[in-house]
């Protein structure tokens, strides 16, 4: 009880004005991502609305800002342009069953194998993608556009070092309202990004035909918008985690996406979560807790509902400032200034994540590959078992140091001279670990070449989960005790 109150109560005023500046710049987004997913405006909007209440009470890390998001949007084109936006709500219904299901897996855990490299090319590509996505709102600019947008940092980067009772980029947004209003500046504002209705999400169940071929049609989408939203949503957690120097339940958020998307999905939004961009935006602005999350989306929903007709005039300049914002915030500059010094297996991995996830502006492709180029050299690198040997009152004995694994097998059996060896020797695995069943088979490869000989071989120094895992193989198992 204490935590929660600390996560709901314990920073107030601070989450509050965190999660109105966090609404604000929500709104260009979620209508952003729906143009991209080929639906409504508003079903970006309902999706942020709904997404970020239920994830303010449902997830696993405090502060963090889940909502419609570009990652999703992408992969939802072919299936609203095939069958309709119906299909698309039923798709976002099944996308938070799936995720609710590897929530109770516990699947979370998972996201401790991407390696920091990994996770520092996820960052600094985001921050290119989000910096890449505003330069659309500079097409047919005037000057006005690029001064305002120049005013907005001024007020963002220059007024905490004299005032910091209320969050930077709020202020920096009003005041950038206030004079496109009172001046009736030409600049592009957010009523021409879409039409913006005074109604909340309604409970809406899909219009769809719930049979087998439906859920066929729609799984594949499902599926993989469950897990690019849960790699994602994942990632930016460790990133929050790290920023407030706090930890969070990974497998709680999970579920918690899960069940956010299911709820979504029932109330006509499309399918989101975690937002590295806003969660930035939140975490600078002073929000931490559960209530800032909460706030985003209710602000959202009262911004919707009674103050429509101011929020069409704010100018797409402000918010295109706090996007910069996010850009220089989110990148990780100490990795540009240390790539000479970080093993170069490391920056490399780093790099390709980049460039890939620009090329393909797909996140969890890039990601994908960085682990795997990470897991392939960090199994070069262990292959590299040692077996030395010596004379021990006649009897020779080959002694083995490092991992015995698939990696490794064909060095260990190349290290044995059958033909020169005395009857008997003897294999020492006092400095060493068999880890899967090709290293098995590879001591059996050994057995044979000297049995063809007449020869024996015994097995010493084996700990007792590498005597186990010979013991279930029986050519093996009677030489685990020679």
């Amino acid at each position: 009880m204490n935590t929660l109150k600390q996560q709901w109560f314990g920073n107030i005023r601070g989450d509050v004005l965190a999660g109105i500046t966090v609404a604000l710049a929500l709104i260009p987004e979620a209508i952003a991502f729906s143009i991209i997913a080929g639906v409504d405006p508003m079903v970006g909007l309902y999706a942020s609305i709904t997404i970020a209440i239920v994830i303010s009470i449902a997830g696993g890390r405090p502060g963090m800002i889940s909502a419609a998001t570009g990652a999703m949007a992408v992969l939802m084109v072919g299936l609203v342009k095939d069958y309709g936006v119906e299909y698309l709500f039923a798709a976002t219904i099944l996308t938070g069953i799936i995720q609710f299901i590897l929530g109770i897996f516990k699947v979370g855990k998972f996201i401790t194998f991407v390696p920091h490299s990994v996770l520092t090319g996820f960052v600094n590509a985001l921050a290119i993608l989000i910096f890449m996505a505003q330069l659309t709102h500079f097409t047919g600019a005037n000057w006005i556009m690029y001064a305002m947008v120049a005013g907005t940092l001024a007020i963002i980067y220059i007024l905490p070092r004299f005032f910091r009772g209320v969050p930077a980029p709020l202020i920096a947004i009003i005041v950038m309202t206030i004079i496109t209003v009172v001046f009736h500046l030409d600049v592009k504002q957010v009523g021409d990004m879409g039409n913006l209705t005074s109604t909340l999400p309604m409970f809406h169940l899909p219009n769809i035909a719930w049979t087998w071929d439906t859920l066929m049609i729609l799984l594949p989408y499902s599926f993989t918008m469950a897990l690019v939203g849960l790699l994602e949503s994942l990632l930016t957690a460790t990133i929050v985690d790290e920023m407030t120097e706090t930890k969070s339940s990974k497998n709680r958020e999970v579920r918690g996406q899960g069940i956010a998307n299911f709820v979504n999905g029932l109330f006509g939004g499309m399918g989101g979560c975690a937002m590295i961009g806003q969660s930035v935006i939140n975490v600078k602005s002073g929000g931490r807790g559960r209530l800032s999350t909460f706030t985003a989306g209710a602000f959202l929903a009262i911004l919707l509902l009674l103050l429509s007709g101011v929020v069409k005039q704010v100018p797409m300049g402000a918010l295109v400032g706090v996007m910069f914002m996010v850009c220089i915030g989110t990148f990780d500059w100490n990795s540009i200034k240390n790539i000479a010094r970080v093993p170069r297996a490391e920056a490399f991995v780093m790099v390709v994540t980049v460039v890939i996830v620009v090329i393909t502006n797909d996140l969890s492709i890039g990601v994908l590959v960085g682990v795997v180029l990470s897991a392939l050299h960090f199994g070069w690198k262990q292959a590299k078992i040692r077996v030395h040997s010596s004379q021990e009152q006649g009897h020779k004995v080959y002694r083995v140091h490092g991992p015995f694994f698939f990696g490794s097998s064909s060095r260990f059996v190349d290290e044995f001279d059958a033909e020169a060896d005395p009857e008997e020797i003897t294999i020492d695995f006092g400095g060493s670990h068999i880890w899967d069943n090709t290293a098995v088979v590879a001591i059996g490869k050994v057995k044979f070449k000297y049995a063809k000989l007449g020869k024996t071989v015994h097995l010493r120094g084996l700990n007792e989960e590498s005597s186990r895992l010979l013991e279930k193989s029986g050519f093996a198992a009677s030489q685990s005790h020679g």
